[in-house]
């Protein structure tokens, strides 16, 4: 099978698993990143000596349950039903963000880029399929928020609360994270190449299926944390501490562990997926 060809096979593979869930902001992003992993583990099987179908048939496999992965995504509405879910488009955003406090507001389908949300209280807060590219969240408290399909480009969530949050399928390319609390938070097949998230807590988020490209985890304590599926190219976990970390169908031989401290569970996973564990302590 050609390279051409294999590239519109899974092509049409992810064609297929994004079809019933319509257009949003961050989709073209975010298929382009899963074809480039599922790519990288189409050539990495064959060059393991196994047939074009197999190797396919593999890879379609590790992308795991297509209709889990996308149960994070609602479906875009129907032309008819695009409406301002505040029930007012002509309201300012200072007016909107002061109803926010008082409920679990929706501003799902808004265009909010460069908006400034910095120090308020967006608990529950849905921006699912939003335009929210370079948008401020900083020290908000975003938890059990959905950002599903959002595009959130260059946002920061520097310092801001987001446990137990959903941001599945966006776009958070050059998002800062950093200091940010991102317990049980879903970013699942989330573009996130040139995110940061120094100082962030990682307890239990969930990254499976993202593109983690040259992101830095270094000195960070991940606890619980799930990077299965995941593209880790270039992705460094230098010096930091793993606990019940999982690592299930990614390409841990790309990442960096050097000086990291993980518990015999995590790297008896890791050495299996063949990850260079030659300066990493078990503890």
């Amino acid at each position: 099978m050609s390279n051409k060809s294999t590239n519109n096979k899974l092509q049409q593979f992810l064609d297929d698993a994004f079809k019933p869930y319509g257009d949003f902001p961050a989709r073209k992003d975010v298929e382009q990143e899963l074809l480039a992993n599922l790519t990288e583990k189409y050539n990495d099987l064959k060059a393991e000596g196994k047939t074009d179908e197999e190797a396919y048939r593999a890879t379609v496999d590790s992308f795991g349950d297509v209709s889990e992965i996308m149960s994070q995504v609602g479906p875009a509405p129907k032309k008819e039903q695009e409406v301002d879910t505040m029930g007012s488009l002509k309201k300012s955003l200072k007016e909107a963000f002061r109803a926010a406090k008082q409920s679990r507001s929706k501003f799902a389908y808004t265009e909010l880029r460069e908006s400034d949300l910095s120090d308020t209280d967006l608990s529950g807060a849905d921006f699912s399929f939003s335009s929210l590219e370079g948008a401020s969240f900083e020290r908000a408290n975003l938890s059990e928020a959905k950002f599903r399909a959002a595009a959130l480009r260059g946002a920061s969530f520097q310092d801001a609360n987001l446990s137990a949050s959903t941001l599945a399928g966006s776009d958070l390319q050059g998002a800062n994270f950093d200091k940010a609390n991102l317990t049980n938070t879903k970013l699942r097949a989330c573009a996130l190449y040139h995110t940061t998230f120094a100082g962030a807590t990682l307890d239990g988020t969930n990254f499976g299926y993202s593109d983690l490209k040259d992101v830095s985890f270094e000195g960070l304590t991940l606890a619980g944390t799930i990077f299965d599926g995941c593209s880790l190219k270039g992705t460094s976990f230098k010096g930091a501490v793993l606990r019940d970390v999982t690592f299930h169908h990614s390409e841990v031989k790309h990442a960096s562990f050097d000086g990291a401290t993980t518990d015999k569970i995590t790297y008896a996973l890791l050495k299996g997926a063949k990850a260079n564990l030659d300066n990493v302590t078990v503890n």
